[in-house]
């Protein structure tokens, strides 16, 4: 886990990339019906702008919240250090669907010019991006990014 502020941002780059390259695809694949090169075309063009949308949303506004969610009522600081990823994670994951789906949402009325299904839309991608969120940030993304994290940047060797 980052141990201070700058850490913190650069660990945030990369599972923010990860997890929305990852929920790219998997809606791009929902909405096709397919997986195949055209879905990763679609997915990396589109991921610039949901990139910075959603960096957006977790640094400023989601993650102070989420993380003290967790550590009031989930874990303290002297808990494991797995039971506070988890945590963490979890409290990161409910927000951030619920942000990206708008997002979703949002995309898919630019595309269609629904503009009157975006409350449908919204709702119905919610417990859709829910079930592939979680489980691909504790399984996949989230130890991979720790991984490459931690690789990358041993303790000690990121200025605070």
């Amino acid at each position: 886990m980052p141990l201070h502020k700058r850490e913190s941002l650069i660990y945030t780059v990369m599972i923010c990339f990860v997890m929305v390259l990852g929920m790219s695809v998997y809606n791009v694949t929902l909405h096709t019906g397919s997986f195949n090169m055209e879905t990763i075309k679609e997915s990396w063009l589109g991921l610039p702008m949901a990139y910075v949308y959603a960096m957006c949303f977790d640094w400023f506004i989601v993650s102070k919240p989420a993380k003290a969610f967790a550590f009031r009522y989930l874990v303290n600081p002297e808990s494991p250090v797995w039971q506070k990823i988890i945590a963490v994670s979890c409290c990161m994951v409910v927000p951030m669907v619920i942000v990206m789906s708008f997002y979703g949402g949002l995309e898919a009325c630019v595309k269609s010019g629904a503009w009157n299904q975006l409350l449908i839309i919204w709702l119905i991608n919610i417990p859709k991006n829910f079930i592939m969120a979680l489980p691909f940030q504790l399984i996949i993304a989230g130890p991979l990014v720790r991984k490459v994290f931690r690789t990358a940047f041993p303790v000690g060797k990121v200025l605070a």
